[in-house]
């Protein structure tokens, strides 16, 4: 019912739902440079490269045709989030409409429902995978090492409709 590592997580079968990326095939590949990051922040990179490694939520690639940096933003609490730029990926990126429903429609189903999901809100996109075919175009390097997500990132286009989907 509850997770409180990353490891304990249940991801959603690929079957019920994928998240694609589909490109505007106008818009060339984008290989973008690494941002210049300061020391303290690598640590911090590292160690979460690492959980998410361990978690299988992302792997190492040899070779990349999509690149985007890697950007450190500090929180209001003193944490350091890690986060990537896909500014790019999201602007060759095809919208895909969905509409969200209304708060009130959406309680009027679950209303008398022992359960009502099968996700974790907590860890919300790390739940869904990204269909095989796309997982290149979320590639992101750290110390010359490349590596591509296997499971959706936070940030990227699309990333809200698609969760909405499954939660509908």
């Amino acid at each position: 019912m509850f997770v409180w590592t990353y490891n304990d997580l249940k991801s959603i079968p690929p079957k019920l739902v994928q998240h694609k990326i589909e490109l505007d095939i106008l818009i060339p590949l984008a290989h973008q440079a690494r941002y210049k990051l300061n020391p303290n922040y690598v640590v911090v990179i590292k160690h979460d490269i690492n959980k998410l490694l361990v978690a299988r939520f992302i792997q190492s690639i040899k070779e990349a045709t999509w690149l985007s940096p890697i950007v450190v933003v500090p929180k209001k609490n003193g944490k350091l989030k890690n986060c990537i730029d896909f500014k790019k990926l999201n602007k060759a990126t095809k919208k895909y409409l969905y509409l969200l429903p209304f708060y009130d429609e959406v309680l009027n189903i679950i209303v008398g429902y022992e359960a009502y999901s099968i996700l974790d809100g907590y860890s919300k996109y790390r739940q869904i995978f990204i269909a095989p075919e796309d997982g290149y175009k979320t590639t992101f390097v750290m110390d010359y090492v490349a590596f591509v997500q296997m499971v959706m990132p936070f940030g990227v286009k699309n990333g809200p409709p698609t969760f909405q989907k499954i939660i509908n």
